[in-house]
């Protein structure tokens, strides 16, 4: 009997020819998030194997796991040989451990049934008349009921084609979409926000490899702020591998906007060269897109006309995986990746810094185009990314 965890797959099955390329992007990120814990790894029949673990790494290995995107699911298994011919000694003894150890604190009898998955056809037994044979032995503890229904405990024998058996009880969700690095890269404009953050876990999650950009204004900024920002990156490669991050400093470009063009357009503006600069970056890394946090119509710089203006800059498409969601909808998958309690840590960005008293709301992209043209885009710009830090 060996204790292992089972990895299992979920929209990977529908990917037909180019499955095999999908899987290899799985086992990769897989192998990157367990390194450091000692363990073995394995592949069989539709199934990962996490094996050969010390039982005290476990916790910390389904942790890791859970924020592996690919994974349909988990579960922690006796794998034990399959012996019908001797009536599936091996599988009775790990239903009677598992059983035992869920009665320890029980009061009165458990209701429980046992659900047998058959893929070894050479058995002629079938799924039911194996779940039949196995409840005796569960029932001689003297701690259950059989209740195929109305069940408290359900202890699940999934029987491999291979040979063993797989005997546990709990499934434990994992995070679905698809394998980091399957759909492409992308460069974030990442903020010391909450939306951002969750903008990198959405487009993680549907297997797009990440970079960022942060974009930075000393002294107004302080380096609290960009700390702040550097410890969500940190925070996201749990589900999105290694993030590059690159820190522009934007101080030069908003002092230029503040003395050149009408205050009102000064987010609209601003927001015209962070996508310039982010593209410029995208190309150098072959990413084929950026990506925000943007809401329609949360501030005053996510008009549908504001992101017209914005957009208008941009030399790659821009993803906005949020821009149907409200506020609390972002926040529930903040918390839920990690990042809310630092995202609301109250150091300030450069998009507080000149913050005009009303930003126009619904912009032209004309007259946009019109104030603008009394600066020397090209010239700020290339300054701007001759400063870049890397982390």
């Amino acid at each position: 009997m060996e204790r292992v965890v089972v990895i299992r797959f979920g929209e990977l099955f529908l990917k037909g020819k180019n499955r095999d390329y999908f899987e290899s992007m799985l086992v990769r990120n897989i192998k990157a998030a367990l390194k450091g814990v000692p363990h073995a790894f394995e592949k069989s029949q539709g199934r990962y194997y996490v094996e050969n673990f010390e039982e005290e790494d476990l916790g910390e290995i389904l942790d890791r796991l859970k924020k592996v995107f690919g994974i349909h699911s988990l579960s922690v298994a006796d794998k034990v040989k399959v012996r019908a011919e001797e009536d599936f000694p091996e599988i009775r003894a790990s239903l009677a451990e598992i059983a035992k150890k869920r009665a320890e604190f029980a009061q009165g009898k458990i209701p429980f049934r046992i659900t047998v998955k058959r893929a070894d056809k050479r058995i002629p037994m079938t799924s039911a008349e194996i779940a039949s044979a196995l409840g005796g032995t569960v029932l001689a503890l003297g701690k259950y009921k059989v209740d195929l229904t109305n069940y408290e405990c359900d202890l699940k024998v999934d029987v491999r084609e291979n040979g063993v058996a797989l005997v546990y009880t709990d499934v434990i969700a994992g995070a679905g979409g698809l394998p980091v690095g399957c759909s492409g890269r992308g460069m974030l404009l990442l903020s010391g926000g909450i939306d951002s953050p969750v903008a990198a876990y959405m487009m993680a999650k549907r297997g797009m490899k990440l970079f960022a950009v942060h974009f930075a204004s000393p002294p107004y900024t302080s380096d609290k702020a960009r700390e702040k920002v550097v410890e969500l990156r940190d925070l996201l490669t749990g589900y999105t591998g290694h993030v590059k991050l690159f820190v522009v400093p934007f101080t030069d470009i908003q002092l230029a906007i503040h003395k050149a063009c009408p205050a009102n357009f000064m987010i609209t503006i601003m927001r015209r060269f962070m996508m310039r600069i982010a593209c410029r970056l995208a190309d150098k890394y072959e990413c084929g897109a950026v990506v925000t946090g943007e809401s329609l119509g949360q501030v005053a710089s996510q008009t549908v006309e504001s992101m017209i203006c914005t957009e208008d800059t941009a030399t790659l498409p821009v993803f906005r995986p949020l821009i149907g969601m409200d506020k609390e909808e972002i926040v529930a998958i903040a918390k839920k990746a990690g990042t809310f309690e630092t995202s609301i840590q109250p150091y300030e960005d450069c998009c507080t810094v000149f913050l005009p008293k009303s930003p126009v709301i619904h912009p032209s992209l004309g007259a946009v185009r019109k104030a603008e043209a009394a600066l020397p885009v090209e010239e700020l710009v290339e300054a701007a990314l001759a400063a870049v830090e890397e982390y």
